[in-house]
């Protein structure tokens, strides 16, 4: 009988692919509670909630929720002076604004897209240099060290 062989990650390796997208950290419980630690430091963190909230969103199929949840989207991260805004640009907030009467399950999408790429070209790569995210990968390199190798 053949072994099957899987695929460890250590979690040292698992924090150093974070590094390779945006994608693989936010797929990744761990990487995004680092990220949004990390931004929180920033006080930005309305951007990867406001993301996250329009997965969630997206995956909305009944009718009565998908208003509700857009209407609370709208008025968490979207109208002037919400809570938690996000920086968008007035024809992308204009047209959310005019379309959350009746919303749709691509109303955010236009935003989302605005918010990912401004997440994935200015608070990503601050977050691979910030203090947060080396202290991680150190942190796991001894602690796995320390597993293989127990004189250390």
């Amino acid at each position: 009988m053949p072994v099957k062989c899987c695929f460890y990650r250590s979690p040292t390796t698992e924090a150093m692919t974070w590094s390779e997208n945006m994608d693989t950290l936010l797929a990744n419980q761990a990487g995004l509670d680092a990220f949004r630690t990390f931004l929180k430091s920033e006080f930005s963190e309305e951007n990867v909630e406001f993301w996250l909230a329009c997965e969630d969103f997206k995956k909305t199929e009944c009718a009565e929720k998908i208003v509700s949840k857009a209407k609370r989207i709208y008025s968490e991260f979207i109208v002037a002076d919400a809570p938690k805004e996000i920086n968008i640009d007035f024809s992308t907030r204009d047209l959310i604004s005019k379309n959350i009467a009746e919303p749709t399950i691509k109303c955010f999408d236009e935003a989302q897209k605005l918010i990912y790429s401004l997440m994935a070209k200015d608070s990503f790569p601050r977050f691979l240099k910030s203090e947060i995210y080396k202290k991680l990968v150190t942190s796991q390199q001894v602690g796995s060290h320390k597993r293989w190798l127990p004189f250390l």
